[in-house]
């Protein structure tokens, strides 16, 4: 099978000598939007308008729809947001948190035993609490040990949208967050064909996003963070220019095929590490972002400009991939970040949930003794 030409290839050039710039660069894991969070968006308008009194925060809002990672329930009520997500990381650590206890036990309850059925029960209470805060959509995530099974995938999600059924919760409220494997991708065509709407997730290179596309995902979250920090080990640097940085070219590559060729899912950039590449990607269609860094943004006063602009991608020459399943295996074996980052990133969501189940059979056994 021939390799396909990849018209994405572009030299990035780097900063060695811009100590200001490195500096900015630095990773910060707390600012990663997908390691530990619930994400709850804040609807923008289309153009920003900048005043005397307009944050950095504000004028991005008027270009993208920004989305604010957190990590409680209690958090999303403050920020007040359109939609959110959750993730094993993120159940994992809420369940150990005092003021979620009645969720856990009303959970563990509910499974009478069943670890696989109180782990769905605990995602599905976690989002239900959720859809009270929120008026859009809430994600659920899949068990991440799933992500190679597409059969298993589809099941488990049709599981999760029947309990959250029981729980008087419409699926047209729920997006199935999903790992983009191949067999993950596969398995949100069967699910979209179904209404049931999916959020694929771990996305970190141009063949993964094609393919969630040309499946009809409603939406994607392409990581930013996780990318430069693959490339500031490999390259040996302390940082990157915003418009350099790998993980922003990725996002905008994405973004300028999908606008150019039609595609209506949803561009999500994720993980971010510093406010430079946030607002390299003024523009996109949805951007999460972190406490920390939406308190950087508010508390600067110049004004975001429009980096991704939809209408210039479609006088772009993007030549279009057609995207198959040998298309696809070969052009992530060509992308040793993409192929990395995405096994690591399902490697750290399954140990999440073996810590949860974990905590699980804990709370069985202790009302067992009760």
């Amino acid at each position: 099978f021939p390799p396909p030409s990849d018209p994405f290839d572009t030299t990035r050039k780097r900063t060695m000598s811009d100590e200001p710039a490195a500096k900015k660069q630095k990773t910060d894991d707390a600012n990663d939007g997908d390691t530990a969070t619930e994400t709850a968006t804040d609807t923008a308008t289309d153009t920003a308008t900048a005043t005397a009194t307009t944050t950095q925060l504000d004028s991005l809002k008027a270009l993208t729809t920004v989305v604010a990672d957190t990590g409680d329930i209690s958090s999303i009520a403050r920020y007040k947001p359109q939609d959110a997500t959750t993730n094993p990381s993120l159940i994992y650590k809420a369940a150990l948190m005092p003021e979620y206890e009645k969720i856990v036990e009303e959970a563990v309850t509910y499974g009478k035993g069943d670890v696989g059925v109180i782990m769905d029960k605990l995602a599905v209470q976690f989002g239900t609490e959720i859809t009270k805060i929120v008026p859009g959509y809430v994600s659920t995530e899949v068990d991440a040990r799933l992500s190679f099974d597409t059969d298993a995938t589809v099941e488990k999600a049709r599981k999760i949208i029947d309990l959250y059924k029981e729980a008087g919760i419409d699926k047209s409220r729920i997006l199935i967050k999903i790992a983009a494997t191949w067999e993950g991708i596969k398995a949100a065509e069967i699910l979209e064909k179904e209404g049931i709407t999916c959020n694929l997730t771990l996305i970190f290179g141009i063949a993964q996003a094609i393919a969630c596309a040309e499946a009809g995902g409603t939406l994607i979250s392409p990581f930013v963070g996780r990318i430069m920090d693959w490339y500031k080990s490999k390259e040996g640097v302390d940082g990157y220019e915003p418009a350099e940085d790998p993980g922003v070219k990725s996002v905008t590559r994405i973004y300028n095929y999908y606008k150019k060729h039609g595609h209506k899912t949803i561009v999500m950039g994720a993980s971010f590490r510093n406010a430079g590449e946030i607002l390299e990607l003024a523009g996109c269609d949805r951007l999460t972002i972190a406490p920390s860094l939406l308190e950087t943004l508010s508390s600067a006063s110049e004004a975001a400009t429009k980096k991704l602009d939809a209408e210039k991608a479609k006088e772009m020459d993007i030549p279009k991939i057609d995207m198959d399943e040998k298309t696809f295996r070969w052009m992530m074996n060509e992308d040793a970040m993409a192929t990395e980052k995405l096994a690591e990133g399902i490697r750290n969501f399954s140990k999440d949930i073996v810590k949860l189940e974990d905590v699980v059979r804990e709370k069985i056994a202790a009302g067992e003794k009760n």
